[in-house]
């Protein structure tokens, strides 16, 4: 296997550091727009970086991106950009005939006049609209594969597969107990991403409905996490899962709850009183003359990078799906989860916890591909895969999963 990687920031250094201790591929490309990012991920490698180089690419260029999977013969494009660049790197690989694997899918829209009822354009619709051309050509598209989305939905459908003889919800939660020493304010992943999915309105799947969004923030629970983390309130929030699980696992309700926190949601809500959450350039002066700069860019670029942060962080972060459902006709509840102690990933890896946990999920996806363990055509979501080789092989990485009956 031959991998273009592209996007060397948190999770695409943390994907470089992973994969070199694994052997199914033969080289990875890494390619950013900074080329000095690229080859620092490389360079970080030291007698592992053999099977790595370094690229300068712009992701939002398509023919580039093609250009270069075909100049270093890659078989598969690895998406670890932010969602902006979903569509011009899934079509960079469709031209170039190569497998397309991602972390986040393409960007949704508000429904125009209901957007907190009504559906608009949902994540994902753009990329499953063109499924037919990608299974016609005999080429894979893996979306929504990291941690949440990506393992999150191996674990719906381990519980349908295995757990559970009729589900009547999925409900993916994810809570941490992390702290950032110095900083009243930074977030453990992407703000650019943050801000786009926890302010555009969430959706929900129930069977007889179909898909309809809600207000953001809404529905509020207690959770109780695993490993030391306790109880965090959730609430809902814009996420892939509920429009990929709908799709291969049978369930009544599908639901996605981020434990926020109470500063965290207040922060948000201040930056979309302000406009400050908007993609659209506004007009501001510049030494030179006027300049049209995005809000939300502006906010991105005043906060600490995430992947910065490993040695302020403390505590433990949890991704897990929580099902409840009948098996050999009594009542069941689990919660099947992942939890990353940012102590270990930074002493192990030089990884914050929160990109470590994103990227070593799509590493385990290709590594499965590679193998002939995982294969399809089309676009298909990580719950079209059997879920027990996946599981299986996340352990033998060092970095096991668990299961709570509730």
């Amino acid at each position: 296997m031959r991998v273009l990687l592209v996007g060397a920031g948190g999770v695409g250094t943390a994907v470089t550091r992973i994969a070199a201790r694994r052997s199914f591929f033969e080289l990875m490309v890494v390619a950013d727009h900074d080329p000095a990012r690229g080859e620092a991920a490389v360079s970080a490698l030291g007698d592992g970086a053999c099977r790595f180089r370094a690229e300068r690419v712009d992701a939002g260029d398509e023919a580039a991106v093609a250009e270069l999977l075909r100049r270093h013969a890659c078989d598969v494009l690895f998406n670890a950009t932010d969602p902006r660049f979903v569509m011009p790197l899934f079509r960079a690989a469709r031209a170039a005939g190569a497998t397309y694997l991602d972390m986040a899918m393409s960007l949704s829209r508000p429904h125009p006049e209901r957007p907190y009822q009504e559906c608009g354009v949902k994540l994902g619709d753009e990329q499953f609209a063109a499924a037919a051309d990608w299974e016609a050509a005999g080429v894979l598209a893996l979306v929504g594969m990291g941690v949440e989305p990506g393992l999150s939905d191996v674990f719906a459908r381990y519980a349908a597969d295995e757990l559970f003889d009729d589900i009547e919800e999925i409900g993916v939660r994810d809570g941490a107990n992390l702290t950032v020493d110095g900083y009243g304010f930074a977030p453990s992943f992407s703000i650019w991403t943050t801000i786009e999915e926890c302010l555009n309105p969430p959706v929900v799947y129930e069977a007889d409905r179909g898909w309809f969004t809600t207000e953001p923030f809404s529905e509020p629970e207690v959770f109780d996490f695993p490993a030391g983390i306790g109880p965090v309130e959730c609430v809902n929030v814009e996420h892939e899962e509920v429009l990929l699980v709908p799709r291969w696992v049978g369930a009544r309700r599908v639901t996605f709850k981020y434990g926020l926190g109470e500063e965290f949601v207040n922060t948000l809500r201040t930056l979309h009183l302000l406009g400050l959450d908007r993609t659209e350039p506004v007009t501001v002066p510049g030494p030179a003359g006027p300049v049209a700069v995005s809000p939300r860019d502006v906010v991105a670029a005043c906060l600490p990078d995430p992947a910065t942060l490993g040695g302020r962080m403390r505590g433990r972060t949890c991704a897990g799906t929580w099902v409840r459902g009948v098996k050999d006709g009594a009542p069941r509840e689990v919660y099947l989860y992942h939890v990353v102690d940012n102590e270990w990933s930074m002493t192990e890896y030089g990884c914050q916890a929160v990109v470590w946990q994103t990227a070593v999920n799509p590493v385990v996806a290709l590594e499965l591909l590679a193998t002939g363990a995982w294969s399809g055509t089309g676009v298909l979501g990580p719950e079209a895969f059997p879920a027990r080789p996946f599981l299986d092989l996340l352990t033998a990485y060092g970095s096991p999963w668990g299961l709570r009956e509730q």
